[in-house]
């Protein structure tokens, strides 16, 4: 299914998205049909400066949203979202895709197209700043990558995995734990809290000059990291992946390490040992079967990089005694 939105009145997606796929709304609550799926969607806005949606559900079929939003030529806003940071899913019994536990900040003219995958359980929050707001919170950090933030007037992408503290204040947003009354203080203040989590963690990054990137350079890079994803048993070959991108090998690396906080092959390393914990825990293979997966012929040198990544060593990791 495709939906095109032009929010001319800078509405947000959600009134047009629950028509196209008949969803249920009641109070700030937008509710996925179960012949759709499952789960919901809600927000709060506080004006025109900050913002904030609340994903929780799965669909049963592919959705891409098509949003136009006119007000981003007037307005500079900045999109900070989280997702995969919802804990457990709607419905054990059913085979879901987690979505990728990640961070991701830009600004808001990037975000056009929503693609949804059906059977895939989004579990997210999207902020949305104005950058006005957010020089009244931090516009007396003096840190390169805050500056790009504050400041830039090219397009930017920051992306970064989640953070302990982010995931805990998660919970708090899908609990309601508060009276309605006081509802819109509070996820106010969880919104501020988050942003400070995202801040702390962009700030522990080396400290590089952030510059400018054109938008064919933003989608040659997530090609690459899309690569790299899928193929996580080859090690990548940075020369290749520079001329399939289109650029030189200094500038993929730079712009790579720019928007990653990591280098390509450090970040590659990262995705296998995230996969690697995920084949351990939930698929419950053997310390084997997962090295000689992700391309390691050495299990010895698996259980190094393993523990290096996650603290402890893989057979640990998994609970069981399996070798």
């Amino acid at each position: 299914m495709k939906i095109s939105v032009d929010d001319k009145n800078d509405s947000g997606i959600v009134s047009e998205f629950a028509k196209a796929i008949g969803a249920n709304v009641r109070g700030r609550f937008t509710f996925i049909p179960e012949s759709k799926g499952a789960g919901f969607l809600t927000g709060f806005s506080w004006g025109n400066d900050l913002r904030m949606m609340i994903r929780n559900y799965y669909l049963k079929e592919n959705v891409v949203v098509a949003w136009k939003n006119e007000a981003v030529v007037e307005n500079e806003n900045i999109v900070f979202l989280l997702t995969g940071i919802f804990p457990s899913p709607l419905n054990p019994n059913e085979k879901l895709v987690p979505e990728q536990a990640n961070m991701m900040i830009c600004k808001q003219g990037l975000i056009s197209i929503i693609d949804m995958p059906s059977n895939t359980m989004f579990g997210s929050v999207t902020i949305r700043a104005s950058r006005q707001y957010l020089h009244q919170i931090f516009g007396n950090i003096d840190h390169p990558i805050v500056t790009s933030i504050l400041e830039a007037k090219g397009n930017f992408v920051f992306e970064s995995v989640l953070s302990a503290q982010i995931l805990n204040v998660a919970g708090d947003f899908i609990q309601e734990p508060v009276a309605e009354y006081l509802e819109k203080h509070y996820y106010k203040l969880k919104c501020e809290e988050l942003l400070c989590y995202i801040f702390t963690i962009l700030m522990q990054r080396e400290t590089v000059p952030s510059n400018s990137m054109h938008i064919d350079d933003i989608k040659a890079i997530y090609a690459i990291k899309s690569r790299l994803q899928s193929q996580l048993d080859k090690p990548p070959n940075i020369a290749f992946q520079a001329r399939e991108a289109g650029m030189s090998e200094p500038k993929l690396r730079k712009l790579f390490k720019q928007t990653f906080g990591k280098g390509v092959f450090e970040y590659f390393q990262s995705l296998r040992m995230q996969e690697a914990a995920r084949l351990l825990k939930e698929m419950r293979l053997t310390v084997s079967e997962v090295g000689y997966r992700l391309g390691f012929t050495n299990m010895s040198h698996f259980t190094r990089v393993f523990e290096q990544h996650t603290g402890v060593k893989p057979k640990k990791y998994s609970g069981t005694n399996q070798i």
